[in-house]
């Protein structure tokens, strides 16, 4: 999981945890869930247990970020 203080957004994992993305984006989890469901963030399901993770790129440009490789 990223370090809160030193959260470098350059060295995320492609994929990302619920926490994690609620981290990032500073809202709780459930909030995370909620606009997965709603199709705002999308979630790929993972294992048979339907854990979620969340793409870097999405996260990123719900931040207002362009990956460096699209400009």
């Amino acid at each position: 999981m990223p370090d809160k203080k030193n959260l470098n957004l350059d060295n995320l994992p492609d994929l990302l945890t619920v926490r994690e993305v609620a981290e990032i984006l500073r809202v709780s989890p459930l909030t995370i869930k909620r606009w997965g469901k709603r199709g705002k963030l999308p979630a790929i399901r993972i294992n048979s247990r339907g854990d979620r993770r969340y793409k870097k790129e999405a996260v990123l440009w719900m931040l207002g970020i362009q990956p460096k490789d699209q400009i």
